[in-house]
């Protein structure tokens, strides 16, 4: 066979030039090194994983149980059930004000999903979304995978990665498409002030661009009330709510996530839904009837917990000689600055977070994850007594390499 024709072959065999637009999910990638290390035997400790430790509320178990012994267990419409749409809708409601029917929300297979059909939907190659840094990993790929361009917002440690509408106004241009804001934050625990959210909302108004909220841990804020921009006024024109029930209720591995929004990216969304995933699990839309409709108590409960240990890991990353840490405000991560390692063939938080690994055995996920180079993200979605042998670990490691 000559060369011309067996490059030809493997041209045709190939994979989508598509491919090579995104990347595998960092959180992921950690979370599978972490899980080879512990199958060999080696005493990981985790603060990788972006998911509560505590386990899904009884309540809404025993509904998925009863779900199975009902026999709903077939095919539903591929948009979700107008029970839980109008569960969704209610909860939304009486939490933030709002006033979505079930033709405005959507429910999809996890807050992900949400975010991925809703780029799909709405972006044409050449668009551009304005994304702050640093940004939850899935943005950029979703952005890119969508042929669209991200537009990325630096913001300073030393405020709190915190960021205004006077300071994302200079990157609107002709070709904006979309603001992406995750308040709180993941990975910096970030939140935004009411005020400033409204004013970045009338900024996307006056220039005719949507504005997604990511409202995935929108329940755990440490000192602020919550609320949710799509209650502000004018909103129903060009906000869209990308919603989870992951984090709040516990749910990661449930996979139920929804969109709240325009009807006709709600329709939309659903089409692109029908030829993709069809609809989310029966099983797990009753019991996700039962989280957003059911006792709340659960949530207060976890959110006290995470208080206590964003106390515990803030003092204890404080201590340790030139690490500096911005507290966060909402979710449940740090996001330390830990460059004063960076020696003795550390260069970046890429290889800072693999010789951790391998060296102390802590899974943390590298800031270039998340657009910025000298941080790590530790999640404090674990107990107490991890996060203690965690961070002698990792005091251990920094003096190593900073002496």
């Amino acid at each position: 066979m000559s060369t011309a024709t067996t490059e030809a072959r493997q041209a045709k065999l190939a994979l989508a030039g598509r491919m090579s637009w995104i990347s595998e999910s960092s959180t992921m990638k950690v979370a599978a090194e972490a899980g080879k290390q512990k199958a060999a035997g080696i005493d990981v400790v985790d603060f990788g994983a972006g998911e509560p430790d505590f386990p899904t509320p009884d309540n809404i178990k025993q509904a998925a149980i009863r779900a199975i012994e009902a026999n709903f267990t077939k095919y539903t419409p591929a948009s979700g059930t107008l029970e839980l749409k109008k569960a969704i809708c209610e909860r939304h409601r009486v939490d933030y004000g709002t006033d979505y029917t079930p033709a405005e929300c959507l429910v999809t297979v996890g807050g992900k999903h949400a975010i991925f059909d809703l780029t799909q939907a709405l972006l044409n190659p050449g668009d551009e979304v304005i994304i702050p840094v640093p940004y939850w990993v899935t943005y950029k790929d979703v952005v890119q995978y969508a042929g669209a361009r991200c537009v990325f917002v630096e913001t300073s440690e030393a405020g709190g990665f915190t960021f205004t509408a006077e300071s994302l106004a200079p990157h609107i241009t002709p070709k904006t498409r979309l603001m992406i804001i995750n308040s709180p934050s993941n990975p910096s625990g970030a939140v935004l002030s009411r005020a400033e959210f409204e004013k970045i909302h009338q900024l996307s108004l006056k220039h005719g661009f949507w504005l997604m909220t990511d409202e995935c841990y929108c329940r755990f804020l440490y000192e602020d009330e919550p609320f949710s921009i799509a209650a502000a006024p004018g909103a129903k024109e060009n906000v869209v709510v990308a919603g989870s029930l992951s984090k709040t209720y516990s749910m990661t591995g449930w996979r139920i996530g929804f969109v709240l929004g325009p009807k006709p990216i709600i329709s939309a969304m659903a089409t692109l839904q029908s030829h993709s995933t069809s609809n989310p699990t029966s099983i797990a839309q009753k019991a996700a009837v039962e989280a957003v409709s059911g006792p709340q108590e659960s949530i207060p409960v976890m959110l006290a917990e995470y208080r206590t240990r964003r106390g515990y890991v803030i003092s204890r990353l404080r201590q340790i000689p030139g690490v500096k840490v911005a507290e966060p405000k909402g979710a449940f991560y740090a996001y330390p600055n830990v460059s004063c390692a960076f020696q003795q063939g550390i260069g970046s938080a890429f290889s800072f977070a693999e010789r951790l690994l391998a060296e102390e055995h802590v899974a943390v996920v590298p800031g270039e994850a998340f657009g910025t180079t000298d941080h790590i993200r530790i999640s404090y979605a674990t107990s107490l007594r991890e996060l203690e042998r965690g961070l002698d670990r990792l005091a251990r490691f920094i003096g190593r390499y900073s002496a």
